[in-house]
């Protein structure tokens, strides 16, 4: 592919002039329209050293209003995203809708400089394809424009402006000895960035490649590609605008009737989980403290272990209401120290985060390698609470299980130890607790009125959530049902899950030499 470039397109300075005072307008006006239709942009810039990226990202910016773009520099990674996967620190940085984020190199870097400098393992390669397969398409489905942008320049360019670099000391310091070596070993790196090219130039997020040998001549192709990608988004939102105001506009009533008449197709599948759970299951006070205290014991222990050995933890709570999500938490991190820990109560998404990829809160929410992080309440609300009140579309909530999955997977390839609970108790128990919870002045606001108002929908959550538990339920991530009619029995399962995970966890890291 690369090789078969006409490298020697090139532009006048007249006709480069020309060009761009047709193309500059034109980039500038639907930078506006974006911003008034809530249309997020993320422009990225690879290819080889010297290609001109910062060259041409300070072309590109001269037609776009500072107020509504971000620069980011991708080199290596800083020591606080070392410890996080190498997806974190591009899901940080992602842009709002209706502004644009420009990338400086990319999330490209772990399958090309990282791997021609062997940082990035062969049996790590096909794992970080993948990874950034979906991580593209998590974004193209939720509505984000992404436009990826490869410079393309021979060997003997790059080291004519290498040389042409390193004459002067305010410059010099742009051409690292990966760069010179990258250049010496021209063939083996193109070949890399080949297949790198062929493995991730997809219908969502195609490469375009610029022949970057004569500046202007890249500089007008690059408008092009991103006026065309940004014309093309916008003339697609508002044709669904249009066809939106067209189309019926269902009820609250309208939307549970559709999720009963749903959970009815897969009744059988419905009752395979939940249904099992042994709500009998107790224990006495007595054997509870004793339990607690020693599991309690081991838990502090272990915690300090998991910061020794910087190993991350991912704890999410769900379960009915009342189901005894804090108690259960109160009690794991009882002895645990608080500087090692921290519990995120999720609550319905602020104007910022509704801004964002659904996801986008959780993943800058994710521990540092060493600290544990607790959800009560987690990402699974896309399949349970948005799914049943319509707070998101049937194609949204059906393809999150999969984008819960890669996302959970990409935990689990860095090491960190993801388990999730379900606190299931019956429908008799939760009212119990509800009414006693009225009774207590103590304890009153902890019961609302859309906690009643969730109860008369128990039957749709029930078929969400066995549905949720077969989909996302995976080996290194797994589902565990948590029997909690008895509280007791309940934090003591939920302790002894955890102890017995990160005791499994460092015993593999003990076996691994890490």
């Amino acid at each position: 592919m690369l090789e078969k470039l006409d490298l020697t397109k090139s532009l006048s300075k007249s006709e480069y002039k020309d060009k761009m005072l047709e193309l500059e307008p034109k980039l500038g006006k639907l930078q506006r329209e974006c911003r008034e239709l809530g249309i997020p942009v993320m422009i990225a810039f690879e290819g080889y050293g010297a290609a001109g990226k910062g060259v041409q990202i300070g072309e590109l910016i001269q037609a776009l209003d500072p107020r509504g773009f971000e620069v980011h520099a991708v080199k290596n990674e800083t020591q606080e995203e070392r410890m996080h996967p190498f997806l974190w620190r591009f899901w940080t940085k992602m842009p709002s809708s209706g502004r644009i984020a420009i990338y400086d190199s990319t999330w490209y870097r772990k399958v090309l400089v990282d791997r021609f400098d062997k940082k990035t393992k062969k049996k790590e390669l096909s794992a970080a394809y993948d990874s950034i397969c979906s991580f593209e398409q998590q974004l193209a489905d939720d509505g984000m424009v992404l436009i990826k942008i490869f410079l393309a320049i021979d060997r003997k360019e790059q080291k004519k402006r290498f040389e042409k670099l390193l004459e002067s000391q305010e410059t010099a310091w742009r051409v690292s000895k990966g760069d010179l070596k990258r250049n010496k070993e021209f063939a083996r790196y193109e070949k890399m960035n080949e297949d790198m090219l062929a493995r991730t130039d997809t219908d969502y997020a195609p490469w375009n490649i610029v022949e970057a040998t004569d500046r202007r001549f890249a500089a007008a192709k690059i408008y092009s590609i991103v006026i065309q990608a940004l014309s093309e988004r916008i003339d697609c939102v508002k044709r669904a605008q249009e066809e939106k105001e067209n189309v019926k506009v269902y009820t609250s009533e309208d939307l549970q009737e559709m999720s009963k008449e749903e959970a009815g197709k897969d009744k059988k599948l419905g009752e395979s989980i939940l249904a099992k759970a042994d709500l009998s299951l107790s224990y006495s006070k007595e054997e509870y403290k004793k339990r607690l205290d020693k599991l309690q014991s081991k838990m502090a222990k272990l915690h300090g272990e998991l910061y020794r050995r910087r190993i991350p933890v991912v704890l999410g709570f769900e379960g009915w209401d009342a189901g005894g999500k804090g108690g259960a938490i109160k009690r794991l991190t009882a002895r645990m120290d608080p500087r090692g820990y921290v519990v995120r109560p999720t609550a319905s998404p602020n104007d910022i985060e509704k801004a964002h990829h659904y996801l986008w809160r959780f993943w800058t929410a994710m521990p540092k390698a060493g600290h544990v992080t607790i959800f009560d309440r987690t990402w699974y609300g896309r399949v349970m609470f948005e799914r049943i009140e319509g707070f998101c579309t049937r194609s949204e909530w059906q393809r999150a299980y999969k984008e819960i999955n890669d996302m959970e997977k990409d935990l689990t390839d860095a090491g960190t130890v993801v388990i999730k609970f379900w606190m299931q108790i019956d429908k008799d128990e939760q009212e119990r607790r509800f009414k006693a919870r009225q009774e207590n002045p103590e304890k009153e606001w902890k019961i609302t009125e859309e906690d009643w108002r969730n109860r008369e929908k128990w039957d749709q959550y029930e078929e969400a959530v066995n549905e949720m538990l077969i989909r996302t339920s995976t080996p290194k991530a797994p589902w565990v049902v948590v029997e909690g009619n008895c509280k007791y029995y309940a934090r003591i399962k939920v302790l002894e899950t955890v102890v017995d995970a990160i005791e499994k966890s460092l015993a593999s890291e003990k076996r691994d030499g890490r």
